[in-house]
């Protein structure tokens, strides 16, 4: 499934589709809210949800790499790069 056919997707084909195709991986808070990042065949699927009531607030689905910036600062390189 190509990006702007997912946009164009219904709230639940979305859900359905994440959930079945998609890959977490990470999880982020910012403002209340809890947001998951998951990867699509060749693109990324951000889900909004409510931090409090775990309702989906928002899917944002996106291709560029460089919006992945906010979750690169959750992986522990340093870990890694000692662990070596």
């Amino acid at each position: 499934m190509k990006l702007s056919e997912f946009i164009a997707l219904t709230e639940d084909q979305k859900r359905s589709t994440v959930l079945s195709k998609g890959v977490v991986l990470a999880k982020r808070s910012f403002n209340e809210q809890v947001i998951f990042l998951f990867q699509l065949s060749e693109y990324y699927v951000e889900i909004f949800c409510c931090g409090t009531s775990k309702e989906v607030l928002e899917y944002r689905a996106f291709g560029d790499t460089r919006e992945l910036a906010l979750y690169l600062d959750e992986i522990p390189i340093h870990d890694l790069i000692n662990n070596t």
